[in-house]
């Protein structure tokens, strides 16, 4: 059985300008919702990316709804696949990087292996990934699903969510919450610059953030 709906609509490309300044790891110190497992990571170094979610879901070895996505996906699109728990068959190739590449699309998110390692790499096509597989999956037409609401890393995603991915991890936001997650980010990013400049003028970490007063305060209530 196959289900297909239409491409959501695409997120402000000044909202994910936004959201890219912003590093994931950063908006893990005040948000604990919306990141993916950590098995789920990047194949290629030196890439962040923010985009749109456009979704896929193809359980155990047929992949045609990938090559189908293929054709649907747009400039600032994420592609993000739902495996179905099928850690075997690769989802993307070589192939189907550059394909997306050249549709625009930003970045391809598995719940499972890729393969073509090389290939990725040629293309600098940004893929995160449970790993690598050379099995990979067919157009063997029998079921899948684009652009429905699936779970990817153990979060749920829909079409048109905001997706921001970096080598420490994948983050989905709803379209809503981007400016004060990447407003709050950026700045406690520049924050941390000034406090780096203080510890390389000799303070101490501890001392800054506030650590050891805080340990003084307890113990002396602890009488």
């Amino acid at each position: 059985m196959f289900i297909r709906h239409d491409p959501p609509p695409a997120i402000d490309a000044a909202l994910l300008d936004l959201l890219r300044r912003a590093e994931p790891a950063t908006i893990g110190h005040f948000r604990h919702t919306g990141f993916m497992d950590p098995g789920v990571r990047a194949l290629l170094s030196g890439h962040r990316i923010a985009g749109t979610a456009v979704t896929v879901r193809c359980p155990g070895p047929d992949t045609t709804m990938v090559h189908y996505a293929l054709g649907k996906v747009r400039r600032g699109d994420v592609l993000i696949i739902d495996r179905v728990g099928d850690t075997r068959h690769a989802a993307c190739g070589g192939g189907v990087a550059f394909a997306a590449r050249e549709a625009g699309c930003v970045g391809i998110i598995i719940d499972g292996p890729a393969t073509d390692i090389d290939e990725l790499r040629e293309y600098g096509v940004p893929v995160w990934a449970r790993g690598l597989s050379t099995v990979t999956g067919k157009r063997l037409f029998l079921h899948g699903e684009f652009c429905t609401d699936i779970s990817c890393g153990g979060v749920a995603v829909s079409p048109g969510d905001a997706v921001l991915a970096d080598e420490n991890g994948v983050l989905v936001l709803k379209p809503g919450e981007i400016t004060a997650a990447a407003e709050r980010a950026i700045g406690m990013q520049a924050a941390e610059k000034k406090t780096l400049a203080r510890i390389r003028a000799g303070e101490r970490m501890p001392d800054i953030n506030g650590t050891n007063a805080r340990i003084e305060e307890i113990i002396a209530a602890q009488g």
